[in-house]
């Protein structure tokens, strides 16, 4: 019961990466998120398989799942992510060039990071991880007063509790082992998808609601898919 739980958390965060990924570059032309998104995807789909195959870590599928891992958790679901979600809140449109840079920098923090992958506790990584989850936190904190303010209250405490629940996992990742877990922390992993798999999920729907406000307001354009329904 405990592994079907671990797969339908995995399954549920690839889903959501993949599909709400793909409806963020489709509809609103959002690179930052919808990339990210899917990395987030990616990098369950090869935590899934590695762990089908028997979470071997001397398997190249673990390095590359530590990887993707540090990607997001150091550069991605923190100033990617509030970059991205700018675009709604301060219609701020990076070019191309910082589009690309924020990845470069996610690829060089992932790389950097994988000399901390034993499972000692590295104090410095580990704070660093939380420090940034601390950061972006207090964005999002902003992003859901401006969801209230617009009238979206349901959303704006579905991305609180979001955003709370991933603060939670990101302190208990290093720092407080789950009691009771076995060697493989299949109960904290199972936490952990599922959480980021509705982070995912509540940063869209959230995203969402402030693009059509706005084009309701005339401050944004619509999209294309809106223009083309209303034709």
């Amino acid at each position: 019961m405990k592994d079907l739980a671990f797969l339908l958390a995995d399954l549920w965060m690839i889903f959501a990466g993949f599909y709400f990924g793909l409806k963020l570059i489709r509809r609103y032309g959002n690179y930052l998120l919808g990339l990210e998104w899917m990395v987030v995807a990616t990098s369950g789909s090869n935590f899934l398989l590695w762990s089908l195959l028997g979470g071997d870590e001397g398997s190249p599928l673990y390095s590359i799942a530590y990887f993707f891992d540090a990607f997001s958790r150091s550069v991605g679901i923190t100033l990617i992510l509030v970059m991205g979600l700018m675009r709604v809140t301060r219609r701020y449109k990076p070019t191309v060039a910082v589009d690309v840079g924020a990845f470069a920098l996610a690829i060089a923090a992932g790389l950097y990071l994988q000399q901390f992958r034993d499972h000692e506790l590295h104090v410095g990584p580990a704070t660093f991880y939380v420090v940034v989850n601390v950061l972006t936190a207090l964005f999002l904190a902003s992003f859901c007063r401006r969801l209230w303010g617009i009238g979206a209250k349901g959303l704006a405490i579905g991305v609180g509790l979001a955003t709370a629940a991933a603060s939670v996992i990101a302190i208990t990742y290093d720092f407080f082992p789950l009691s009771g877990d076995d060697e493989h922390r299949t109960l904290f992993y199972t936490a952990a998808l599922t959480t980021w798999g509705f982070q995912l999920f509540a940063y869209f729907v959230a995203y969402r609601a402030l693009h059509e406000h706005n084009v309701a307001t005339g401050v944004e354009p619509a999209s294309d898919e809106q223009r083309l329904a209303r034709s």
